[in-house]
C-alpha cells in the first residue's frame, strides 16, 4: 500500500482577509464613536494593509475592530504584522502586513518536532514553503496533525492535500 500523506501550510485566505477588511471599513463609517476621527483602513498593496486615524489609540482601536472580524470569519490573528502606531503628518498610522509561508527555520522547528515527539515511522520534507508529512498509517498522520495543532506556534497552520 502507498504512503498516506497531507501538507503542512501556512497560507492567507485573501477572500476572507478582503470581507474582514470591509466589514472593518463598513463599521468604521457607521460607528459614533469613530465619527470625525478621520478612522481609516484599506490595502496596501498585495499583501499589507494600512490603519489611520487622527490619535494613536483610535488607530489601534481600528485594529482591534479588524482583528474581531478576522476572528468572525474563523482566520487566525498569527497571519497579522503589526507595526506600532507612527505619527504622519496630524494622523497616526499602523502598518500591517499580512505574513505567508513557512520559513526555513520554522519548517526545521516543526520537523524537529515532529521527528521527536510523533509516531515512529513518519517522514517529513521540507518543500519550499511547506511541509509534506507522509507515513504508511492513517493514524500516525492524526497524530501528527494533533500534535502540531496542541503547539503555539508563531504562524497559523493549515492542513492540506490529505491523501
Amino acid at each position: 500500500m502507498a504512503d498516506s500523506s497531507f501538507d503542512i501550510v501556512s497560507k492567507i485566505d485573501r477572500q476572507e482577509v478582503d470581507n474582514a477588511l470591509s466589514q472593518a471599513a463598513r463599521e468604521l463609517a457607521q460607528r459614533f464613536d469613530f465619527k470625525g476621527t478621520g478612522a481609516e483602513i484599506k490595502w496596501s498593496g498585495e499583501h499589507a494593509i494600512e490603519i489611520s486615524a487622527n490619535a494613536d489609540d483610535r488607530a489601534s482601536a481600528v485594529l482591534d475592530v479588524f482583528k474581531e472580524k478576522l476572528v468572525k470569519r474563523s482566520q487566525s490573528l498569527k497571519i497579522l504584522d503589526a507595526s506600532e502606531p507612527r505619527q504622519s503628518g496630524r494622523e497616526s498610522k499602523i502598518s500591517v502586513a499580512l505574513k505567508e509561508g513557512i520559513s526555513s527555520e520554522d519548517a526545521k522547528k516543526v520537523s524537529k518536532l515532529i521527528r521527536d515527539e510523533g509516531p515512529k515511522g513518519v517522514k517529513v520534507q521540507v518543500q519550499g514553503d511547506e511541509l509534506r508529512v507522509s507515513s504508511k498509517k492513517r493514524d500516525d498522520l492524526q497524530a501528527v496533525i494533533a500534535l502540531v495543532k496542541g503547539q503555539d506556534l508563531d504562524f497559523a497552520v493549515q492542513f492540506t492535500n490529505y491523501r
